[in-house]
């Protein structure tokens, strides 16, 4: 007799993020009973996939009746691509009423950003708010024009099919991408590459602010974990209750560009391990001309916590990632890691 499989819809597979997640699930001990499909805009990216035993639909988000297609034949949505995608959230959401409809209630685990709660401090203050997942009237207060919070205002209001949404905090680790391991920048890549280009490590004004952090296999056993608790209890929070920041501590961002600059000194690619303020010129040229990474974004995962998730990778084991990450993109770019 075949055993019943699970069907499971992943967008932004390809990605930093999801393809950490996507490879947890392929070793989960279950995974035998689980049947994958994500969505991937690459035909050749689609190959590598089929080779991993995924089904890989080539298309794009954009595509929105594809897109709700793909939902309503999925027993677990989980969304990993860009959060502030309207139009995707609305055919998910629709694609998942079709699916409840035939009598299976999904399951909808959602990422969004850690803009959620991004504040204006231009690295002028950690005066902020600590947003905690196990208070709901808190995160209730968080206002509706906030980075990523129609999409997410979307899923809390359809939680009548039992909607759950992960919060997501910055990752640092070696991902895996397409299901292989790949080397990658830091939390703060942005940071890294605006370092080696201007020969200094740079900071948003005198960046006081603090941001939470989360490794990145650890932030993926998150989405385990939650998925496992559902499956085991229905009446895990979700809705106004159904928000999981992924944190596993805090950091502010001078500490990260000191230690980038000190990278930068033993690398021999800077005379000075101090940061230097970036000018309105570097905004406009390395970040758009904003300053969000001089915001405070600071949170704590009380309720991921209590339900079994157990990061145990620190503040200080990111801070000592950088510099071995830094090598390998210089070695990518120049051929030599000095």
């Amino acid at each position: 007799m075949s055993q019943v499989k699970t069907n499971f819809f992943l967008t932004g597979a390809t990605g930093y993020i999801g393809g950490t997640v996507l490879t947890r699930f392929l070793a989960h001990p279950r995974a035998n009973t689980f049947r994958f499909t994500v969505l991937v805009r690459d035909p050749k990216k689609a190959e590598v996939f089929k080779e991993l035993g995924v089904k890989a639909v080539v298309g794009s988000r954009s595509d929105v009746e594809l897109v709700e297609r793909l939902a309503s034949q999925a027993d677990v949505v989980i969304s990993i691509a860009d959060c502030d995608d309207v139009g995707a959230a609305k055919a998910t959401l629709q694609g998942l009423r079709k699916r409840g409809a035939s009598g299976t209630v999904p399951i909808f685990i959602h990422t969004s950003g850690a803009g959620v709660i991004f504040d204006d401090a231009k690295g002028m203050h950690s005066d902020a708010t600590i947003y905690d997942d196990s208070d709901a009237d808190q995160i209730e207060t968080i206002a509706p024009t906030q980075k990523h919070r129609d999409v997410d205002l979307l899923i809390i209001a359809a939680d009548t099919e039992g909607m759950y949404s992960i919060r997501l905090g910055t990752g640092h680790g070696t991902p895996c991408r397409l299901g292989r391991p790949e080397p990658s920048l830091n939390a703060d890549p942005i940071l890294v590459k605006a370092a080696l280009d201007r020969g200094r490590a740079g900071m948003v004004g005198e960046e006081k602010n603090i941001w939470h952090n989360v490794e990145i296999h650890e932030l993926a056993d998150l989405y385990i974990t939650l998925y496992d608790k559902i499956v085991a209890d229905p009446d895990t929070g979700h809705g106004r209750n159904g928000f999981y920041f992924g944190e596993s501590g805090e950091h502010s961002l001078y500490a990260v560009s000191k230690e980038i600059g000190t990278a930068l000194v033993a690398l021999k690619k800077s005379d000075s391990a101090e940061p230097m303020t970036f000018t309105q010129a570097d905004l406009n040229k390395y970040f758009r001309g904003s300053s969000f990474l001089g915001s405070n974004s600071r949170c704590r995962a009380t309720r991921a916590r209590a339900f079994g998730w157990k990061p145990t990778k620190s503040t200080s084991d990111m801070l000592a990632s950088i510099r071995p990450e830094m090598e390998v993109v210089i070695k990518k770019n120049t051929g030599s890691a000095t």
